[in-house]
C-alpha cells in the first residue's frame, strides 16, 4: 500500500535528510524546506517518519 506524505513547513529544518535518504519522494522546495513529491510504500514512509530529526514529516 501507498502513503501519501506531508511536511509540515513549519517544524520541517531543511537537514535533507528526507531529500538525500527517499530522493523520490522528497525534494526542497523554494524556501529550503523539503516537500513530498510522490507517495511512499508503508514500511519506507515508517522509516522517513521516524528519521526526521524535526518531527516534521505526518501521514
Amino acid at each position: 500500500m501507498s502513503v501519501k506524505l506531508k511536511v509540515n513547513s513549519e517544524a520541517c529544518i531543511g537537514c535533507g535528510l528526507c531529500v538525500g535518504n527517499y530522493p523520490e519522494a522528497f525534494e526542497f522546495n523554494d524556501e529550503g524546506k523539503a516537500t513530498v513529491v510522490a507517495e511512499l510504500d508503508e514500511a519506507t514512509a515508517e522509516d522517513a517518519i521516524a528519521n526526521c530529526p524535526a518531527a516534521a514529516i505526518e501521514k
